[in-house]
């Protein structure tokens, strides 16, 4: 049985609620219903998250670490602490769009977590067209099924959480087993499992396409290589997966916002690819073109929360 390591690492002006359910990461979730408490699984390792107050946590975890620098370390690298948030708007948006400067204040502590990319992939091709609810269900469902089981002791109470199944795992599912975790869909069952299958067999490598020197349109188009990838979901890859914080996912909220924020009057209209790309021309004139995923991020949680109301947990 694992053991939860009794270090602790403190993150100070984080966000960490609004972070963990903001729609990036679906692997989080409260512990026993406590709101203070937020726990999750980052690769086979469980770590557990308390909130002592509205910007400082503590982290604990089952990962072993040799000093606690270390684990500073890592969750620095984990949570972007080494990302400075400061120019993620430019000087003129607060005197330009005032009203919305005003509604985003709450959210500015958001940070966007530097994820598995496998991870990422795979829960984001579940994720096409769902709510927020239904994809941590199926992410969820997905680990139990296929990923390695775990149990902790935590309040002298065992606690059991599922590693995310590794590549070669889901290469060698079928089709009518995998539906039960992509909501009865076989076509997109079929599409993870061959995506899993070249990232095994190399002809779809991960880890070269993080490197931040690689233009952002090949990386797009690498991806979108791939069944059931289209560019949303390869921006949604490379912001959250692959660490590109330029990566610009737009979705129909990012869609509405783009116009009624920001008088971006084709906004609405049909968003086929060459539209698309506008758009994202659009937005990285709006922000800072190096961060404008990061900042973009902030207003679609921001939007969602505020105008439209929706819950994202």
């Amino acid at each position: 049985m694992d053991k939860i390591i009794e270090s602790k690492t403190t993150l100070n002006n984080v966000d960490i609620e609004n972070t963990m359910f903001s729609g990036q990461c679906f692997r989080w979730d409260f512990f026993e219903k406590r709101l203070n408490i937020i726990f999750g699984i980052i690769k086979e390792d469980l770590f557990i998250i308390e909130k002592l107050n509205s910007v400082t946590c503590t982290i604990s975890s089952t990962k072993k670490f040799d000093h606690i620098k270390k684990f500073d370390d890592f969750n620095r690298n984990y949570f972007s602490l080494d990302t400075n948030v400061k120019p993620l708007f430019p000087a003129e948006f607060k005197e330009r769009y005032s009203s919305v400067w005003e509604l985003i204040q709450p959210y500015l502590r958001i940070k966007i977590l530097r994820q598995d990319p496998f991870e990422t992939l795979i829960t984001f091709m579940c994720a096409q067209g769902l709510g927020m609810q239904l994809i941590r269900k199926q992410a969820s469902y997905l680990a139990r099924k296929y990923g390695i089981k775990h149990t902790v002791h935590l309040n002298n109470k065992p606690l059991t959480y599922f590693s995310f199944p590794a590549p070669e795992t889901l290469a060698a599912t079928n089709p009518e087993d995998l539906r039960l975790c992509t909501n009865n869909n076989c076509t997109r069952a079929q599409n993870i499992i061959t995506a899993a299958q070249d990232i095994t067999s190399g002809k779809l490598d991960l880890e070269t396409l993080k490197n931040p020197d690689m233009p952002l349109d090949h990386v797009r188009q690498t991806l979108c290589r791939q069944p059931g990838i289209g560019f949303k979901i390869a921006d949604c890859i490379m912001l959250f997966g692959l660490h590109r914080f330029s990566a610009f996912p737009i979705d129909r909220h990012v869609h509405q916002y783009l116009a009624i924020w920001f008088s971006i009057g084709e906004a609405l209209q049909s968003l086929s690819q060459k539209h698309y790309l506008f758009l994202q021309e659009q937005a990285c004139r709006l922000l800072k073109p190096e961060l404008a995923g990061f900042a973009g991020h902030i207003l679609f949680h921001c939007w969602r929360k505020e105008i439209k109301h929706l819950q994202s947990y």
